[in-house]
């Protein structure tokens, strides 16, 4: 076996590029490579520093070949980048044995390798890539490569030259075609650290040994390809080339873009650096096929170029637009630039016409003659895009002057006139901004954001876009409005805030607003709000407490009506700021009312507040009963007798009359003697009492909280007067069960009554008697009650005479004549008005007939302007020995 001695006391830099291991044998020339400066490219003047010793020994068969027992390899590094930079290996012992027949091939040729080492894009893996040049000894024989390496932290407090001891080994995994890969993972914080290592590579039972190699793996950082290569036509009509940095680069980088254009009339190739992820190319062509590849390089300092990324393919149509979609908003000005090609021809631009829709032809006085090939049309004051179907967009065309191509540009016009109101609470620290999009046609795949700018002090004249500016988040509501909430807030600073439509085909602001948070407070709402009816002057006072902010003046308004599930409210505004309670006139002084209070600022800026708390009036006595009740007798006993029973019935006093309840009735006596007493009977409605003397007058009074009733009834009851008989007849007419007409004449008379008691009850059950009183001016009157037909009815009318009551007139049953009399003109109520309609409907059916008839028996008459044969007629002459015209019609 030989034995080959390699070692080095000084580190080879690893550059970003690809650089050479070359083992030569001796007697060689080195003329490819670059030797150190003062070093002889005779081997035999390679001593000391830059020799490596080979000791041969062969010990299969135990003979000894002299003529290699001093054979010597030199091992050193070269870049083809950089010829000055070359690095050989020095004397140190150490053995290897190989092959006789072997040792004579490599003593002929040597050996050489490509090696590259870079740092992964991820900057946690270091990888060296070892290639051997020498491909076809190696066939056949095993082939092993190893990676030493000493990591930062292991050097630490260590001399220049580690020793061989403190070398990690690193596997290296090696393909069929001699190409092996070795990793060595490198802590993140010692990325800047200088890595120590050399390379023991085993072929044929020969092991060789590189210089020592040194390298900080954050200057041979190799990225990894570029993401998501895309070409498209921007609005300009230039191609754009956009990828996406890898992921996981912590630094920029700049990149290198290559690129073909294969057409029918261009063919080109192109090699590009760009710092951007984007690169612009101009002249596109209609019909042109594209293909592209990128890759990436650290932008600052040293690095590796990525890997191509893979290929991709762009193909342009025949019909090219720019931009082949516009988003826009009403009133807006828009242009379409297209190129059109036609039988791998492409057409000039004076022969293009425009269309949209397909349906209608643009008018020429919108075409611009762009270039040769380039035609422009501009559309302006744009009307929103009525959607047709699922189509939301209008489709323009660009047309030759006798066909036009399938494809489309597409057109959305939008209108973002999006209102938004703003409200600042009451307590004034927080401002909710509300906005919808119900008037505006949605787009599919559009998002909705709010951006407002706040200046220092109050809002501008006219509001406009600012360039910086921030969005706010909206949250959508059950009502179908966006809510956004300012808080804290500036009371005077100016917030200008409009909606912008984002969408893949740009973005659309609408007109902005400037918002004064002072200036559209809602307050908060009147408290302690209290209403009641004065005593005495009837009247609703209403009263309640301002609201601490704002501080302004402000204006109220009241609301108030009868309490009840239908409140039917009325308003009253009051503009004084300094009042705090106001007094309404109302109608029922006994009802009980709602009464809510509101207010707002007084010079009109910002909301009405919300509604206060209802509060409720209670009912309660204001004045004394502005009446006594009704009363009617009922007398029993015997009519021979002078002493009777006199029941006194009244109906209970109503609030309107009582103002506003009744706490007792009090009965007031007056006899002829003079006699006069008081019975307080309280709460009820019926009294007895005995008449013993000729007159008797009782009066019935109301009594409140307040007092007793002003105006009262009086009813006197008279012996002599009883007797007193004004009515001459009376009569009952039943309309139906529920109503009955009685009517009455009267006979001349000194005594005028005041006014009538109608009295009736059935006299087939045992019933309380009914009473009605009406005016001494009646003669007839409708009762309503349930009659019933089968039954038989008393019913009296007693005249009322400041003297007494009269003889009453008593009928016990209804008058028969005066019903069927009483039907029959019921009947022809009804019959009259449907023999007028018949009458009326006869004529109209008489009318029309005769109108066709005569239609039909003189439709073959000649006009006399359209048959020449009647034009010499004279159709106003009478038929001889008529009076019929010719013309028709009658001679009079």
């Amino acid at each position: 076996f030989i034995y080959v001695i390699t070692a080095s006391n000084l580190s080879y830099p690893i550059t970003p590029w690809r650089f050479k291991l070359s083992c030569m044998p001796p007697n060689t020339t080195y003329d490819y490579f670059h030797l150190p400066a003062g070093l002889s490219k005779n081997t035999s003047d390679l001593n000391g520093l830059y020799e490596t010793a080979v000791e041969v020994k062969f010990n299969s068969s135990g003979t000894h070949f002299s003529n290699l027992s001093k054979t010597t390899f030199h091992c050193c590094f070269r870049s083809e980048q950089d010829k000055n930079s070359s690095l050989c290996a020095d004397n140190i012992e150490g053995k290897t044995f190989f092959s006789t027949v072997n040792s004579l091939v490599f003593q002929q040729i040597g050996a050489n390798w490509n090696i590259q080492c870079w740092l992964k894009g991820d900057l946690k893996l270091f990888i060296c890539n070892v290639e051997s040049l020498f491909k076809n000894h190696f066939k056949n024989y095993n082939y092993k490569v190893h990676l030493l390496y000493v990591l930062p932290e292991v050097l630490e407090d260590s001399p220049l030259v580690p020793q061989k001891g403190s070398f990690q080994i690193a596997q290296c995994n090696c393909s069929v075609h001699k190409c092996c890969e070795c990793l060595v993972s490198v802590p993140t914080a010692k990325l800047n650290d200088t890595l120590l290592m050399y390379l023991k590579i085993t072929s044929g039972g020969v092991i060789f040994q590189s210089p020592l190699m040194s390298v900080q793996p954050i200057n041979v950082v190799k990225p990894d390809p570029p993401l998501g290569l895309h070409m498209e036509i921007t609005d300009d009509g230039n191609l754009k080339i956009s990828w996406s940095s890898p992921p996981l680069v912590r630094f920029p980088l700049q990149y290198q873009v290559k690129y073909s254009e294969n057409s029918s009339t261009v063919i080109r190739e192109a090699d590009k650096i760009a710092s951007a992820t984007s690169l612009l190319v101009d002249s596109v062509h209609p019909g042109s096929s594209y293909e592209v590849q990128v890759r990436g390089k650290r932008l600052d300092g040293p690095g590796i170029w990525s890997d191509w990324s893979t290929p991709h393919v762009f193909t342009t149509q025949d019909v090219i637009y720019f931009p082949p979609k516009i988003l826009t908003s009403v009133e807006s000005n828009v242009s379409f630039h297209c190129i059109y090609k036609n039988e791998n021809k492409i057409v000039s631009s004076k022969k293009i016409v425009w269309w949209m829709n397909l349906a209608e032809k643009i008018p020429q006085s919108q075409y611009d003659v762009v270039s040769d090939y380039v035609s422009k049309v501009t559309f302006s004051n744009l009307n929103a895009t009525k959607p047709r179907g699922k189509f939301t967009y209008d489709a323009v065309y660009c047309c030759s002057e006798h066909e036009c191509h399938h494809r489309y540009a597409e057109l959305y016009v939008i209108d973002v006139n999006i209102n938004i109101s703003c409200e600042t609470d009451g307590n004034l620290t927080k401002m909710t901004c509300r906005w919808s999009t119900n008037t505006i046609q949605s787009l599919a795949g559009s998002t909705l954001q709010l951006r407002y700018y706040r200046s220092r002090l109050y809002c501008s004249d006219s509001p406009s876009i600012h360039p910086i500016s921030e969005p706010k988040d909206c949250h959508l509501q059950r009502d179908g409005f966006y809510e956004c909430i300012f808080q804290p807030i500036f009371l005077l600073s100016g917030y200008t805030m409009w909606i912008r439509i984002n969408h893949s085909l740009g973005s659309l602001d609408s007109p902005p607003t400037c918002v004064l948070p002072n200036s559209v407070v809602k307050p908060l709402p009147p408290s302690s709000v209290k209403a009641e009816i004065t005593v005495k002057t009837g009247l609703l006072k209403i009263s309640w407490e301002n609201p601490v902010f704002p501080e302004t003046n402000l204006q109220f308004q009241i609301r108030y009506g009868l309490s009840g599930k239908e409140v039917q409210w009325k308003i009253y505004e009051v503009y004084d700021a300094k009042s705090k309670s106001v007094s309404l006139p109302v109608p029922d002084l006994c009802a009980v009312y709602v009464v809510q209070v509101r207010c707002k600022r007084l010079d009109g800026l910002g909301y009405w507040s919300n509604w206060s708390s209802p509060a409720y009036t209670v009912v309660m006595d204001i004045k004394v009963p502005m009446r006594g009740p009704e009363f009617w007798r009922i007398i029993n006993g015997d009519t021979m007798k002078k002493e009777k029973n006199v029941t006194l019935l009244w109906k209970p006093l109503m609030k309107r009359d009582s103002l506003c309840s009744v706490q007792r009735y009090v009965i007031n006596h007056h006899t002829s003697l003079n006699g006069t007493w008081t019975e307080d009977v309280g709460n009820h409605t019926k009294y007895t009492f005995m008449w013993t003397e000729q007159e008797h007058t009782v009066t019935v009074l109301a009594i409140n909280s307040i007092g007793d009733s002003v105006a009262n009834f009086n009813l006197t009851f008279s012996w002599p007067m009883s007797k007193v008989n004004i009515v001459q007849s009376l009569s009952a007419y039943p309309l139906n069960s529920s109503c009955v007409i009685l009517s009455w004449m009267l006979s001349s008379s000194d005594y005028k009554p005041m006014s009538f008691i109608i009295e009736w009850k059935s006299l087939n059950e045992d019933d309380e008697i009914k009473w009605l009183r009406i005016s001494s001016s009646v003669k007839k009157c409708y009762i309503h009650d349930h009659f019933i037909p089968i039954e038989k009815y008393q019913f009296s009318l007693y005249p009322i005479f400041m003297e007494g009551v009269g003889k009453p007139k008593i009928i016990n049953s209804f008058t028969q004549d005066d019903i069927e009399k009483h039907q029959n003109d019921a009947g022809l109520y009804v019959i009259v008005p449907v023999i007028i309609s018949s009458f009326i409907l006869l004529l109209g059916t008489l009318f029309i007939s005769h109108q066709r008839m005569r239609k039909l028996i003189w439709e073959d008459v000649p006009n006399p302007k359209k048959c020449s044969w009647a034009q010499g007629l004279n159709f106003q002459k009478k038929i001889p020995g008529t009076k019929e015209l010719l013309g028709g019609g009658w001679l009079n």
